[in-house]
């Protein structure tokens, strides 16, 4: 097919031509509220490339990506094999959406995936990681008759209104009337609690994450088999959500890996799964999940959605896989984030104002603290009197501003920071993050020191802006 003379679409030109109205345009037609925020906080920068775990801003400035979309550029910013891939499917002129037909990239994907959950035998790909949510919903309920759904209490698994019934964050939630009956939220950790509800005979499923992304909160090696026990005891099936941890974030291709005899019934898989690059999400089950969904010819196609199995989705997440594998970036995301959580946790010992540092390989949460000594309790009190969620950004806005790092809160008012750099970060980054992150520490221990200057400021923002 070759493009005629009256074809002359020019993406590149279009982007450099209003590369200037760039937040204006966002601002007027997609989201000012977003807008103001990135003003405020600084993070309004014109970014025009980006690589591996980097990013640049149109003056050639270069930044340190160490949030990578929520864990989205596991394998770093427009990779290289990512790229070729793209090109190569394009070249094959698929055609991958015959209705009534099979394509052989869906196969070959679902394939590769149930490599790493052998106990798991079939694969609905979905276009999110709240489409698989909302899979997984339908698909538990069918299989085993009942209705009721548990949840835990600061659980994340999507924004769409069914994954929105199993949100344990308010914010969220708020504004948007009644939710799904018979979904249920219980307490993480509270073991006794889970069994009083399963007892009941009337749960489906339980969905967990193996750690909560809201607030980084590691759910133990021996919960999550408890979890798995008292499951299979009373009937209902566990649902892994991996959406954030799978695809090597937590120093293995899957968190399940690390834990010898867990097994989940559903794994949800997403986020990174295209190498960023196109939405793609994939939920793997049991045979026998499959087989009560699917229980007949004229039911084949009793979930779907149109663009599930995309073509160039399906060659990404090959792709990816391959990525993964070959560059060995499970193992870097440990080595990573053993020394990244050794030099934090070094640093709590130190700072009276971070309390605690967790987490696996390159999923980290970095807790903060009410200091002890007067004056910083004073300004500490004051900051959280004014907004509950302002004051971690005093840390985050000095290593936006003076180091070029990109770190974002770990949820709503949460005195939380979250680390989530792509699994390709090197020795170097790695040393300039802590190196950076110290500084700023140092700073916010002053009193009225630029850090506290910078968190005074917001406060002045939220009364002003309410």
């Amino acid at each position: 097919m070759n493009i005629t003379e009256t074809q002359k679409f020019d993406l590149k030109k279009l982007v450099q031509d209003r590369r200037s109205e760039q937040f204006d345009l966002f601002e007027k037609f997609v989201n000012p509220k977003l807008m103001k925020v990135l003003r405020t906080i600084g993070f309004d920068r014109q970014y025009v490339r980006a690589e591996g775990a980097y990013l640049w801003d149109s003056a050639g400035n270069r930044y340190l990506d160490f949030l990578s979309a929520y864990g989205v550029f596991n394998i770093g910013r427009n990779h290289p094999v990512i790229g070729k891939t793209i090109q190569d499917y394009l070249d094959l002129l698929d055609p991958w959406k015959v209705q009534l037909g099979a394509s052989l990239l869906p196969g070959l994907l679902a394939e590769r995936l149930l490599g790493f959950a052998p106990h798991l035998s079939k694969v609905q790909f979905t276009n999110s990681g709240a489409e698989c949510t909302e899979a997984a919903m339908k698909f538990v309920r069918c299989a085993t008759g009942r209705q009721r759904i548990l949840y835990f209490d600061r659980a994340f698994h999507g924004l769409s209104y069914g994954s929105l019934s199993m949100n344990g964050c308010n914010s969220f939630r708020e504004g948007f009337g009644s939710f799904l009956p018979g979904v249920d939220c219980i307490p993480f950790g509270d073991l006794e609690v889970m069994e009083k509800e399963l007892a009941k005979g009337d749960v489906a499923a339980i969905f967990v994450e193996p750690i909560q992304g809201k607030g980084v909160f590691p759910a133990t090696d021996e919960y999550l088999l408890a979890t798995q026990d008292l499951c299979r005891k009373f009937g209902a099936y566990v649902v892994l959500d991996e959406v954030q941890t799978g695809m090597g974030r937590t120093g293995k291709m899957f968190a399940f890996h690390d834990i010898e005899g867990l097994k989940p019934d559903l794994l949800l898989v997403s986020k990174s799964l295209s190498g960023g690059m196109v939405p793609v999400g994939a939920v793997l089950m049991r045979d026998e999940i499959y087989h009560r969904v699917f229980s007949s010819l004229d039911r084949c196609v009793v979930h779907s959605s149109t663009f599930g199995q995309g073509g160039l989705a399906m060659a990404c997440g090959l792709a990816t896989l391959d990525i993964l594998e070959s560059e060995r970036l499970p193992e870097n995301a440990a080595k990573q984030g053993a020394a990244l959580l050794s030099g934090l946790r070094a640093m709590a010992e130190r700072f009276e104002l971070v309390k605690e540092v967790r987490g696996r390989g390159l999923m980290i949460g970095i807790e903060l603290c009410q200091p002890k000594s007067f004056g910083l309790k004073s300004s500490w009190k004051l900051i959280h009197a004014a907004d509950g969620g302002l004051f971690p950004q005093s840390i985050i806005m000095p290593l936006m501003d003076d180091y070029r790092i990109l770190t974002q809160v770990a949820g709503h008012n949460m005195d939380i920071i979250k680390l989530l750099p792509p699994l390709t970060i090197s020795d170097q980054d790695t040393s300039y993050f802590l190196e950076a992150f110290g500084s700023v520490l140092e700073a916010c221990h002053r009193f009225l020191g630029p850090a506290w200057t910078t968190a005074s400021r917001l406060v002045k923002f939220s009364v002003t802006s309410r």
